[in-house]
C-alpha cells in the first residue's frame, strides 16, 4: 500500500516507508526466562506535555490537528513504583482528521524524538480511544542499530477507552537480524525507541472526521544488565 507522508513530517518518517515488518507478535507468549532476568514495568510517556507529540497526514487526502486534553482512561491501574511520587497524569493526546476522498491513507503521530526505552523490551503497552473504526493502529520503533521496525498492535473498532499491548519480538543469540536491542559486545548500546505510530485507514471508513486519542505508553522491560553492570566498567564511548 503507498504511505503518504505530510509535509513537515521529521526525516525519520521516511525510514517508516521501508521498516521491516516483524510481524504481530502475541504479547501473552512472551515469557520470562529462568535466570538473569529483572522484568519491570516503566513509564515511557503519560502525554503530559505539550508540544512533545505532533501529528502528521498527506494534505491531499485530508487534514489533522492535534493537541493535549483533560481526560483519560479510569480502568488505568498505577505502577507501584509511581504512587507516591505525585507524577501528574491528568492529559491525553488526542489527534482529528478531517477526510477530503475516501481511499488508503496513513497518519502518523510521533513524538518529536524518539523516546528511549532502557533495557530488554518484551512488551509495549497504551491506551486508545479508537472510536470504533476498522482502522489499523503499528507501533514504529528503532532498534539499538538504528534500525526502524513497525508492530502492528490491533484494530481500533472498539468503544471507549482500551488498553492495546504488542510483543517485541525477542533478539536472536548473537544474531543481527530481526529487532536487536543490545550489542553484546559494547555494554552501554542497548534499548530500543519508540519512534510514534501509524494508522492505517480502512478505505472504506475514510471519510468525515475521525478522532483517536492516546494516553499511558508503558513498556515492560529487563533492566537485569542496567541494574547488575559494575561501577567499575568503562564506558566505550570515546
Amino acid at each position: 500500500m503507498k504511505r503518504y507522508i505530510g509535509v513537515g513530517l521529521f526525516l525519520a518518517v521516511a525510514a517508516f516507508l521501508s521498516a521491516q515488518d516483524v510481524g504481530t507478535p502475541d504479547a501473552a507468549r512472551i515469557q520470562a526466562g529462568v535466570d538473569n532476568e529483572n522484568l519491570k514495568e516503566i513509564s515511557v510517556d503519560k502525554f503530559e506535555i505539550d508540544g512533545t507529540w505532533s501529528a502528521s497526514l498527506s494534505p491531499d487526502v485530508g487534514f489533522v490537528t492535534s493537541r493535549l486534553f483533560p481526560g483519560g482512561s479510569s480502568g488505568k491501574t498505577p505502577i507501584p513504583e509511581e504512587e507516591d511520587l505525585n507524577i501528574p497524569d491528568t492529559k491525553v493526546f488526542g489527534a482529528r482528521i478531517d477526510f477530503l476522498r475516501r481511499g488508503d491513507a496513513s497518519i502518523f503521530l510521533y513524538p518529536q524524538r524518539p523516546i528511549l526505552i532502557e533495557g530488554i523490551t518484551k512488551t509495549i503497552s497504551v491506551w486508545v480511544a479508537g472510536r470504533n473504526y476498522s482502522h489499523t493502529l503499528v507501533l514504529l520503533i528503532q532498534d539499538a542499530m538504528g534500525r526502524y521496525f513497525e508492530l502492528e498492535i490491533g484494530k481500533l473498532n472498539f468503544q471507549g477507552w482500551k488498553q492495546l499491548i504488542v510483543a517485541v519480538p525477542p533478539q536472536p543469540d548473537y544474531g543481527k537480524q530481526g529487532i536487536v536491542q543490545r550489542d553484546l559486545h559494547i555494554s552501554d548500546l542497548g534499548g530500543i525507541r519508540i519512534a510514534g505510530f501509524r494508522i492505517d485507514v480502512d478505505p472504506m471508513e475514510a471519510y468525515g472526521t475521525y478522532f483517536i486519542y492516546l494516553d499511558d505508553l508503558r513498556a515492560t522491560t529487563d533492566l537485569f544488565a542496567e541494574n547488575s553492570r559494575e561501577p567499575d566498567d568503562p564506558n566505550d564511548d570515546w
